[in-house]
Parts: C-alpha cells; sequence; structure tokens
C-alpha cells in the first residue's frame, strides 16, 4: 500500500461487513483506490452473527434479488474449493415446503437456475417435514469468510479505517465517489426511515452428528427452524422480529429455537449449548441500490437494505456497485 493510496482514496466505502467488503474488493480489483470507513470491525458486524446459507431470504425486490443471488452462487461455489480459506462449502440441504409443490412466490428464477435443486424424496426428508426441496448450496463459515475478505481487499491495494462517520459529506471528503453500505446505520446516516431492524436469535450447540443443512424459514413468519452445520457447531435458528433492537439474546426465545429444531432432529434436545447469538437485520422494503449526487456534486451509490440476504446477494450488488460508479464516474 501507498502512501498515496491511503491518503487521497478514490472511492471511500462506508461499512465494513460482508456488504461493503464485497463492494470494496470489486471496486479495488478493477482499478479503483478504495477505502473502507468502518465503525465495527467484520467481526463486530451484523454478517458475523449471519448463519451462513446462501439462499434469498427477507429480501425484495424478488427479480434483482434473485440475479444477484445467482451472481454470489457462482462466486461462492469458486470459493468452496479452498474451506479452510475462504470459509465456503457446498454442502448439500433440504429446503421445506409449505407451498403445496410451487417453489417460493417470487423466487422461481432461482428454483429454476440453481443446479442440481429438486424436489426431495421421502427418505431424505427429516421427520416431521412433509415436503421440501433438495440442493447443495454453499454454506459459509463468516468470521473465516471475513478474515478472508479483509485480505483480499488488502491485496488488491484497498485499506480499512477504524472510524465511524457522522454523514456522507464526511465520507466523501478527499473522495471521487462514496458507496454507502452502512446497512442499519442508512438510518441515520442518510437519513432513510424506511431501515428498520428484523431481529434474529439463534442457538450454536455442539453437533450431534448433522451434516446436512435443514430450513423451515418461512420469509412472513415471526419464528423460524434452521439447522446449520458449521465447523465451530451447529448453528439453530431463528428468529424474525420486525422493529427489535435489542441484541441480548432471551432465554425463554433461546429455548423456543431449540425446541423447533428437536422436532426435525431429536438429539439437539440434549446438545451441550455453546454460545448464543443475536443480529439486526438491515431490513427495508426494497434493496436501496441506486446511485445519486451529494449536494457538493459528490457521486454517492446507495448499496443497503439487504435484509436477510446480505450474504446470499452480496457479490451481484457488488458488481452493480461498480457498473453504477463507472457510470456515474464517466458522466
Amino acid at each position: 500500500m501507498t502512501e498515496e493510496r491511503a491518503v487521497a482514496p478514490e472511492i471511500s466505502v462506508v461499512g465494513g461487513g460482508v456488504i461493503g467488503l464485497s463492494s470494496a474488493i470489486v471496486l479495488a480489483e478493477a482499478g479503483h483506490r478504495v477505502r473502507v470507513l468502518a465503525r465495527d470491525g467484520a467481526g463486530g458486524t451484523t454478517s458475523a452473527v449471519a448463519g451462513g446459507l446462501c439462499w434469498p431470504y427477507r429480501i425484495r425486490p424478488y427479480e434483482e434479488a434473485v440475479r444477484w443471488s445467482l451472481r454470489s452462487l457462482q462466486v461462492f461455489t469458486g470459493l468452496a474449493g479452498r474451506p479452510a480459506e475462504t470459509g465456503a462449502r457446498l454442502v448439500a440441504g433440504v429446503q421445506a415446503d409449505a407451498g403445496g409443490g410451487a417453489p417460493e412466490e417470487g423466487l422461481e428464477a432461482w428454483y429454476a437456475a440453481v443446479p442440481g435443486l429438486r424436489r426431495a424424496r421421502a427418505e431424505e426428508l427429516p421427520p416431521g417435514c412433509g415436503a421440501g426441496w433438495r440442493a447443495r448450496t454453499p454454506l459459509v463459515e463468516m468470521p473465516v469468510y471475513l478474515r478472508y475478505l479483509e485480505r483480499r481487499l488488502a491485496a488488491a491495494g484497498g485499506t480499512v479505517v477504524a472510524r465511524p462517520v457522522a454523514s456522507l459529506a464526511e465520507a466523501a471528503e478527499g473522495a471521487r465517489a462514496v458507496v454507502n453500505c452502512s446497512g442499519l446505520g442508512a438510518r441515520e446516516l442518510v437519513p432513510d426511515a424506511e431501515v428498520h431492524p428484523v431481529q434474529g436469535q439463534l442457538v450454536i450447540v455442539e453437533n450431534p452428528g448433522v451434516t446436512e443443512w435443514f430450513s423451515a424459514a418461512d420469509a412472513g413468519s415471526v419464528d423460524t427452524t434452521y439447522l446449520l452445520p458449521q465447523p465451530y457447531g451447529l448453528v439453530l435458528g431463528g428468529t424474525a422480529r420486525e422493529g427489535a433492537w435489542s441484541r441480548e439474546p432471551d432465554p425463554a426465545v433461546a429455548e423456543a429455537i431449540v425446541a423447533r429444531c428437536a422436532r426435525y432432529v431429536p438429539e439437539v434436545a440434549r446438545a451441550r449449548v455453546l454460545a448464543h447469538r443475536v443480529g439486526l437485520r438491515p431490513a427495508r422494503p426494497a434493496v436501496r441500490l441506486a446511485a445519486e449526487r451529494l449536494p457538493d456534486g459528490t457521486v454517492c451509490v446507495h448499496n443497503y437494505g439487504h435484509g436477510g440476504a446480505g450474504v446470499t446477494v452480496s457479490w451481484g450488488c457488488a458488481d452493480e456497485v461498480l457498473r453504477l460508479v463507472r457510470a456515474e464516474l464517466a458522466g
């Protein structure tokens, strides 16, 4: 990293989670001088709490979300060849079907495009699950993956500055463009009152032998059920509570999560609890991925409001950020 890169970034990216880091990497690898301004280190972001299953969840608009997700699926599939380095693996699993045999409404293109996705046979379903879809999809170990993204950004010449940003104008100082990946922080930073938290709680237990993921996470449900086998333990979820701001685990909610998961895998009821986690998904009626000009004329590309699918759409959105930045700077 040269001194010029450190003091004169061409582009400032606000936010050090998976959306911000992915956007910064795509920009830096395209030849831009990039600086990430992050209030929290990647390990302290909502991304670090994510379960890591690559599947569109609680995100609109559907058509764009599927396109972004399929691009990310392509990238994660490549990264899965180096799981120790990247944290990405391809893992088989079942998405429970509550829709009478049809793909989830709005996500038909995802079901049609995921390689090998098919109806699950009866013997492939866990007890208590009447029907489902079977696929081999990326499952990402987020702590490892976030460290990989930080290394990849550094290798491309990007820098990360650990400091909060009070305004987009502040982020724009000395830069030709700003990319706003502030997630839930966009509520105050933009400000955008449509951004709100969807609280998610999960429990991590010692894995009693589960090797495949299972999800019965309906997009409209407050209480969801999923089991994700990660190297550090079996992730049990979860919840989706609109407008809840607390990051403190609720013991009663945790007990209910374990009970729901035990209906499908009874062994988890006796598994030793390793950790409790709570994250706040940055939700919005629709993702804001668009360019505008700040009052001083600086290009600003917004990339926030990804709800429960930040990891899933991250690379597709990052490609769109690059396209928008190039178009605006060229204009």
